[in-house]
């Protein structure tokens, strides 16, 4: 029942995943949203779309009151640690995992015991790890029960969706299509005004790109014809200032994600670093004539051809 499903979610394609996933099973669900940069934006502009959402909960830590109420959990990060204890303690009777960028592939692996219980390149200890195995017992019990199952974009490969229905976890795939249908004419405006479109990157404020690098990166792009600039929802002020100052760069305003800002638009041509865009925004865009090429700096490009 509608009532019963509740989406636990932290960023903003992790709520667009629930969007999708209620549009898909034409049910609505309430939602759990953690205050993190763009969530809340993101969560106007889905219910100005028309997303059927339910009761809209903005959170810090554990939610347990909400998560306590509702029997389906859609949750946006497996590897959450603090997913992994309010599952052990609340034990929800089923759990949906909605798409968390590129971990999809790597929490997939690590339901069908490819890979340990541990976020990707994270050296996790404490609570964390020590209530890892309870957690994935209660997960590996629901699906013997058929209360677990996937919602992705992601292409997960025939031999990991095989390992997961022998589980008794079944996949099921979609393909943007709300974001697509539902993108209103109405706000054409607020989207790009070039035709190419730079997405921002949070990897020099992270420390796994050097600063110079990238901003070297945008100016050469920008040299050879104007572009708008999509800032990351985690740049700091410092790393926007430094872009905004390039000539030939546009500063998107707004704070929401890509998948919202350049579903409708025809005719792009989007450079972006590797990320879980380069999955998302193909199928977002498909058969509006864009293109998505992904860059690295320092090499060789690769470019996607759109239909």
């Amino acid at each position: 029942m509608a009532h019963d499903v509740v989406a636990w979610v932290e960023s903003p394609l992790q709520l667009i995943g629930a969007a999708e996933w209620a549009h898909a099973h034409r049910t609505s669900a309430a939602i759990a949203g953690r205050l993190t940069a763009q969530m809340p934006e993101t969560a106007d502009e889905l219910l100005a779309r028309g997303a059927t959402f339910g009761a809209m909960a903005p959170y810090l830590g554990i939610p347990w009151g909400v998560l306590a109420r509702h029997r389906h959990w859609l949750v946006g990060d497996g590897y959450s640690g603090q997913f992994r204890l309010a599952a052990s303690v609340l034990r929800p009777r089923r759990i949906t995992f909605l798409d968390d960028g590129a971990n999809a592939v790597a929490f997939a692996d690590t339901l069908t015991g490819r890979r340990g219980y541990s976020r990707p390149g994270v050296a996790e200890r404490g609570l964390t790890t020590r209530i890892a195995p309870v957690a994935l017992d209660l997960l590996h019990t629901r699906a013997l029960a058929g209360r677990v199952d996937v919602f992705t974009a992601f292409a997960l490969g025939d031999e990991r969706v095989r390992a997961l229905a022998e589980l008794g976890i079944p996949v099921r795939f979609h393909r943007f299509e709300w974001t697509r249908a539902s993108a209103p004419r109405a706000t054409a405006d607020a989207r790009p005004t070039t035709r190419r479109v730079l997405l921002g990157s949070a990897r020099p404020v992270d420390g796994h790109l050097d600063a110079d690098l990238y901003l070297d990166w945008i100016a050469a792009e920008a040299a050879s014809s104007p572009l708008t600039y999509l800032p990351h929802r985690r740049e700091t002020p410092a790393q926007l200032a430094a872009v905004a100052a390039i000539p030939g760069v546009r500063i998107a305003q707004g704070h929401l994600p890509a998948e919202l800002v350049l579903a409708g638009a025809e005719g792009l041509d989007v450079l972006t670093l590797a990320s879980s865009t380069t999955t998302t925004l193909p199928l977002v865009l498909d058969g509006t004539g864009s293109r998505i090429r992904e860059r690295v700096p320092g090499q060789r490009h690769r470019r996607r051809a759109l239909r």
